[in-house]
C-alpha cells in the first residue's frame, strides 16, 4: 500500500479533469481526493496497491482528451488506513 500526494500543473481546471481523475481512482480502486487549487493546479491523494496506484499515475499524466498536464509534483505520503474511497473536494 502506498499513498502520494501530487500537484498537477497545466490546463486542468474547467476541462474536467478532477472527474476524469475520480473515475480513473474507480477503475484502479485507488482512494483519496482531487481538488482545484487557487492558482490553477490540482491536488490529489491517491492510495492504493503500488501496482495500481503506478498505473493511475501514469494515466494522470497523460489527461484526459481536454486537458493539458505540463507537471506532476509527485511526494510519497503516509498511507491512511480508514480511507474508503475517491472524492472530488
Amino acid at each position: 500500500m502506498i499513498r502520494y500526494h501530487i500537484i498537477v500543473q497545466g490546463r486542468v481546471q474547467g476541462v474536467g479533469f478532477r472527474y476524469f481523475v475520480q473515475y480513473t481512482a474507480s477503475l484502479l480502486n485507488i482512494t483519496g481526493t482531487a481538488t482545484n487549487l487557487d492558482n490553477g493546479d490540482v491536488e490529489i491523494y491517491a492510495q492504493g496497491d503500488n501496482e495500481h496506484v503506478t498505473a493511475f499515475l501514469a494515466r494522470v499524466k497523460r489527461g484526459n482528451g481536454f486537458s493539458r498536464v505540463i507537471d506532476c509534483e509527485v511526494q510519497e505520503m503516509p498511507t491512511i488506513e480508514k480511507e474508503k474511497s475517491f472524492k472530488i473536494v
